[in-house]
């Protein structure tokens, strides 16, 4: 199943979508937490993600959640480091938290 994420208005589809409340010691505020899966295909695809993902700091929808908020990347990984090479397809992770 999947789950549209918005990050800065651009939709991405995300698989294994988890949203949980963290607490934010300093300040002792409950902050929003999502992370998602998706896939990515070589070429301008690739380049697109890469650069919007390169901001770090996003304004973030959910709308099957009902939930927006401000967030940052918190930990990111991706299954190949060069999606150039044509007929590709890698595997993303991102783990977004709001900002305080």
């Amino acid at each position: 199943m999947t789950t549209e994420v918005r990050l800065n208005e651009v939709t991405i589809q995300g698989t294994d979508f988890h949203h949980e409340t963290v607490t934010d010691y300093t300040t002792n505020k409950s902050l929003h937490k999502v992370h998602f899966s998706f896939k990515v295909k070589s070429g301008e695809e690739y380049h697109d993600i890469t650069t919007l993902l390169y901001k770090q700091n996003f304004d973030v929808e959910v709308p099957k959640e009902s939930l927006q908020f401000k967030g940052t990347i918190t930990n990111y990984s991706t299954s190949v480091t060069n999606l150039y090479e044509a007929n590709n397809v890698g595997d993303f992770y991102v783990e977004l938290t709001e900002r305080t």
